[in-house]
This record gives C-alpha cells, structure tokens and sequence, in this order.
C-alpha cells in the first residue's frame, strides 16, 4: 500500500490534477484510514447501555479499535469523490468498498427484505453482518437519506458495522444535522447524527474552486441537431465529468413510489427526454431528481409542439427544477433553444424555458450557488 497523500502529489505533479489546500488539509486522514487496514489489533467485548443498546438490540456487542470514520461535507465539484478514489487507489485488495450511497442502501433494504421472508426477528442484524464480513473500509459517495425506511434502519446498520470493526468514510453536500431534514418521525433519527459525530471525523471540504463546473465551462454543452456526432459529444462529456465510470440504473424515490434513470455514477445521470417526460412524472419528482443529481445529459430532446404538448409541459417543469436547483444540463436537442417550439399552444410560455436552456449554457452558469 502507498500513502493516499503520496499518491495525491503524484498526481499533481504528473497533472491530472491541481494542488488544493483545502483538499490536502485532509490528507492525513485518509492516510490514516488506509494505514488502520493494517492493523490486526484484536477486537474486545464491550457493553452498550442507553440509546446504543437501543439502537444495537441491547447485547454484548464486539468493540473496534479506535479508528474512526470520515464524514466529508461540502459543496458539489471540490473533489470529495476525486479523495475517495485516492483510498481506493492506495488500498486495493484490502477490503475496501466504494460505492454509492443510494445504491448500497438498495442493496441493504433487497437483503433486509429476504431476511423477512425467512421469518428473521431482527433483520438487519444478519444483513450487515454479511456486509461486515467481506469489508473492511466502506466508501460512500453522496449520503443522501429521504427515505423514511432508510431513516429507520441506518443507525442500526452503521452501530453493528463499526461493532464489527468496519470504518466507514462517506462524502455529502450537507452536514450532519442537515441529514432527513423535516423528514418524518425525525426525532428517532437524530441518535443516528450524534453516533456520526461520536464515530466519525466531520471535516467540511472547504475549497473556494468547483473543479467540476471549470472541467466543462469550456465544453459545449447543448448539441443539435441530435445526431451521432451529438452522442458522442455527451459520451464525451459522460466520461471527463464521471473519470470514465460505468453507467449504471439509478432509482430516484419520491413519496412511495420511483422512476429510474438508465445511466447513473455518482451525482451525475443521464436519461433521454421520453425516459424523463414520456412519463407521468410531476413537479415534485422533477425537483427530487434536481436534488440528487449536480449534472444531468439528456439524450434526443425533440422539436415540441401540439403532438407532444403533455411531454412538453413536463420538459419546461424539469427545466424549472434544474434550473432552480443550479443543475448543469448537457443535452442534444433536435434544435436550439429558441426554435424548439415555434407554434401551437404553449410556444409562447415556452420562450421563458428557452431563455433558461441558453442562460444554462453559459460557462459560469450557477457558478457561485452550486452546492448552497
């Protein structure tokens, strides 16, 4: 294993990436985390009492050794997911896992109900122990919980992770106490934010430079007509704004129900215009997507009109809630924002949404309110 920070000014010196104060502050963190996979220090029983008795069903539970997590906040583009790559990057093949927050929750809730089917009293008491078993060092992107029966199992699930020895480093945009904010039944999920603090360093990442918005502010960003030379300008652009990931199906839930995005790696989707308005989808799922994602590419945006006035009104709503939520749209469209749609009921409401598709073009665009 080499150390994260030699591997960070590796980097910088070959240029692949630039020196950030903010980002080395926290270098040796990370180096601590990697360097506490070596350690095959014993684990001792302790007792939990109080509200971690509650939260871990009350029994003798197997303490770790003294090495905490990180929680590591801040605005979208200042490099959080670039440090957790570093981990991994410098730790391979020693139990670490990355992945992403929703995904892995996905995961745990597919495993939580199996357990139920085989009549398990305590069902995710058996989930994370498979987890604990194979993963040493989990690696989170984005936290994100607005899933009340998220809410309910995380504590849990996270107590009997670090009872097992397993450290945990998550990045989010938001702070803890900001986690399931006026979220139901919130009351039972505030212990969860004080075992946040208790097991894991909250460092706030705060670097005054969006790295992601200055990787595309040179990059056109809405292509037409909708062509092969357009897809490959966004698999272009898919690949510099994920550093090459596998796309991979998301689900964003809203309310008891959800919708999947086809192609999903970290904060950044892509989706064609049918997969997000040939659907009866409203304000409030298009503002829960805006909430999750800081980049989305929509694939073949047609001309609109009269044929297509349902799907229409749903585009000008998903603007809406991009654009409010300062969302960087990459898309390849049939034409340019003003000659979308020309005639026939709505073109003329539909001049305010072209006006935000070509303000959203401009490099500095949402600049100085990304991440607020």
């Amino acid at each position: 294993m080499v150390d994260v920070s030699e591997l960070y000014h590796r980097h910088v010196a070959e240029g692949r990436i630039t020196a950030d104060p903010a980002q080395e502050a926290v270098l040796p963190e990370l180096d601590r985390l990697v360097e506490g996979l070596s350690d095959t220090a014993a684990i001792q029983p302790k007792r939990r009492t109080g509200w971690r008795a509650w939260f871990g069903g009350g029994a003798t539970e197997p303490e770790p050794a003294a090495q905490k997590g990180l929680y590591l906040w801040g605005g979208v583009g200042r490099g959080k997911s670039m440090l957790m790559d570093l981990i991994v990057e410098a730790a391979p093949d020693k139990g670490v896992r990355r992945v992403h927050f929703h995904e892995f929750m996905q995961e745990i809730q597919a495993g939580l109900e199996e357990a139920r089917k085989r009549g398990d009293q305590d069902t995710v008491r058996p989930v994370a122990a498979g987890v604990a078993a194979s993963v040493r060092l989990l690696c989170f992107d984005e936290m994100q919980i607005t899933d009340i029966a998220d809410a309910m199992i995380v504590g849990r699930l996270f107590q009997f992770l670090f009872d097992q020895g397993v450290s945990i480093v998550t990045t989010s945009n938001r702070v803890p106490e900001d986690l399931y904010k006026n979220g139901l039944n919130r009351q039972l999920f505030l212990p969860f934010i004080d075992l946040i603090r208790e097991r894991m360093e909250v460092i706030c990442l705060d670097s005054d430079t969006d790295y992601r918005q200055n990787r595309s502010s040179d990059r056109q960003v809405w292509f037409t007509p909708a062509d092969a030379t357009a897809h490959a300008g966004l698999d272009a652009l898919w690949d510099d704004l994920t550093d090459g990931a596998e796309p991979a199906p998301c689900e964003i839930e809203m309310k008891g129900r959800s919708f999947e995005l086809p192609a999903c790696a970290g904060t950044v989707a892509r989706a064609g215009f049918w997969d997000l308005c040939g659907q009866p989808l409203g304000p409030a799922d298009y503002l829960e997507l805006a909430r999750r994602v800081d980049a989305l590419i929509i694939d073949e945006i047609p001309r609109l009109g009269m044929s297509n006035y349902n799907e229409a009104k749903r585009f000008v709503t998903l603007v809406d809630a991009l654009y409010e939520a300062k969302v960087r749209l990459i898309a390849s469209a049939a034409e340019q924002p003003e000659q979308l749609y020309n005639e026939g009921e709505g073109s003329f409401e539909f001049e305010r949404t072209a006006s935000r598709l070509r303000e959203m073009q401009d490099a500095n665009w949402g600049q100085s309110n990304l991440g607020s």
